[in-house]
């Protein structure tokens, strides 16, 4: 999977972060694969196939849903409601939209999830 980022600066600035580096260092990973890296840093990319924001869940975070549409994917990325506001593309408008999530995939009953902690966890993506 051959991936481009669409902000020229971010490897630059990623590998000026420390931490955040280290996951673009490494290989992409698929929606799909993502399980297979629980307990690890990671960057994962692929397609939002669906976004919901989850009013009546506790602190009612958004989801990015990869690898298929809720309830059948198999990777989310779950941005906190106080974070919301700042996601400029807004979390609803990344939906159809090729993504790369940067940070530790946890598991989620049988799927993996990246809690995304800023917006610079997520960046718009090119994937051949």
């Amino acid at each position: 999977m051959t991936i481009h980022c669409k902000t020229s600066s971010l490897l630059a600035a990623l590998l000026l972060a420390g931490g955040a580096s280290t996951a673009f260092a490494q290989e992409a990973i698929r929606p799909e694969q993502a399980v297979r890296f629980v307990g690890k840093s990671g960057m994962v990319c692929g397609k939002v196939e669906k976004t919901r924001y989850a009013e009546n869940t506790e602190g009612q975070p958004t989801f990015l849903y990869m690898g298929g549409a809720f309830p059948r994917h198999t990777f989310s990325a779950r941005i906190p409601n106080e974070q919301r506001d700042r996601f400029r593309p807004s979390p609803e408008e990344l939906e159809g939209r090729d993504v790369c999530v940067v940070g530790t995939i946890q598991r989620d009953a049988s799927r993996a999830e990246i809690a995304v902690s800023s917006p610079s966890d997520i960046k718009l993506a090119t994937i051949k």
